[in-house]
């Protein structure tokens, strides 16, 4: 089978806009977290998110791509144009059949659906856009990358809540690693910072409250978490071939060389306290990369900040690692980025490369009130530096679905 390299990363997150600008903020703890001003949030109960603060589409996009996409779609397009600069593929010297697309998205456009549908109910069906349709869909994203890039290859959509990316992720590599195709752009976006999701969340009571201390409000495994942020953004992966990286002198960030995925078969939105499925997926990715438990030094956690998810989490980690978790840094981008929801696995297995190939373990920011149930190496507040060959990216989505992708920190031979 051949190896899977990872050599284009592009980012559109609440704390920067590009991989530089990312990176360091995660490194010097840096909350992407504020009162939503998209929109006035004072009749909900929770009244803050990860919003893209910075994000200017006119640097990337043309205007007809902002009039047309739907923002998830907008983010995504933008994510790979940076991704792809960053690879410095030269498309042009490619055979572009053996390019593909597996792009993830947990809601899509709900953003244009809540605004189609306002213009439906005031003006009826003639005032519907006939973009509507085809900004609403979440497999628009993959189609879109495909269509600005000219690439030909295997390309679909991918929805599993907030495991999506992870999917898209793994199915990229095993298309590579069977030979199917040479290079595949993966990952994940949403725009979900808009009333209609707001209201569903807080229905749900999923989401923090803590709405005077925005940058305090997601803090996983702590003690007093009391809910997640819901956050928007992209992160866009480059998968190419080892052997054809190796031999163009590319920038490679590190390898991908397993996947896993289970099912709870348990609960819509709750996990199963047993943590068995979510075991089963990581035992899984550990067999694909033929490596064992001991070989990984670092666990990027799901880690939501809701009470469940992290206790869970926990135990999962325990069941897989034994007494051996206590020595294994683990920590949540969440706690600085909120939740991308479809688009997390995304950024979160960026942030493992990073952590690999910089030798730096990114904190996990407001851990301030130990829980008896989340008693493991969090890395809390301040980033560690250490030099880690094998970890393993965790994510958990609503449905029951699980994600585990194990990664290797790239040596030059």
């Amino acid at each position: 089978m051949l190896r899977v390299a990872v050599t284009g990363l592009g980012i559109v997150s609440p704390v920067g806009i590009g991989l530089p600008a990312f990176w360091n903020s995660l490194k010097n703890g840096k909350s992407g977290v504020c009162r939503i001003t998209k929109f006035d949030p004072s009749p909900f109960t929770s009244q803050i998110a990860g919003e893209l603060s910075d994000f200017d589409p006119t640097t990337r996009l043309s205007s007809k791509e902002i009039h047309r996409l739907d923002r998830f779609c907008q983010y995504a397009l933008f994510a790979t144009y940076e991704a792809v600069e960053d690879s410095k593929l030269d498309f042009e010297k490619l055979d572009r059949d053996r390019i593909g697309v597996i792009y993830a998205s947990g809601v899509g456009g709900i953003i244009t659906w809540t605004r189609e549908n306002k213009k439906f109910l005031e003006g009826g069906p003639k005032r519907v856009s006939p973009f509507f349709i085809p900004s609403l869909i979440i497999n628009t994203a993959a189609g879109t990358i495909a269509i600005k890039l000219g690439v030909r290859g295997p390309n679909f959509g991918v929805v599993s809540a907030c495991a999506s990316s992870g999917h898209a992720i793994g199915e990229s590599f095993r298309k590579i690693r069977s030979g199917e195709t040479d290079i595949m752009i993966s990952g994940g976006s949403e725009a979900p910072i808009d009333p209609l999701a707001l209201a569903g969340f807080c229905a749900m009571r999923a989401l923090s409250t803590r709405n005077d201390e925005p940058e305090k409000a997601s803090r996983p495994f702590d003690k007093d978490r009391d809910g997640f942020i819901m956050a928007e953004g992209a992160a866009t992966l480059i998968l190419e071939r080892m052997d054809y990286a190796e031999k163009r002198g590319a920038h490679i960030y590190g390898e991908i060389i397993g996947y896993g995925t289970s099912d709870d078969a348990y609960h819509i939105t709750a996990p199963d306290e047993t943590g068995d499925a979510q075991a089963l997926g990581i035992k899984m990715a550990l067999k694909d990369a033929n490596i064992k438990e001991d070989d990984i030094g670092y666990i990027n956690a799901h880690g939501t900040s809701t009470i469940l998810n992290d206790k869970v989490e926990t135990q999962v980690v325990k069941k897989v690692f034994g007494e051996r978790v206590y020595d294994i840094n683990i920590s949540s981008t969440k706690s600085m980025t909120g939740h991308l929801l479809g688009a997390t696995s995304a950024i979160e297995a960026a942030t493992t490369l990073m952590t690999l190939k910089e030798g730096i373990i990114t904190p996990t920011i407001n851990y301030e009130t130990p829980d008896p149930d989340c008693d493991l190496n969090y890395t809390p507040n301040k980033s560690v530096k250490k030099d880690i060959e094998y970890a393993i990216s965790n994510s958990f989505g609503f449905g029951g679905h699980n994600v585990t992708l194990a990664i290797k920190k790239y040596r030059t031979p």
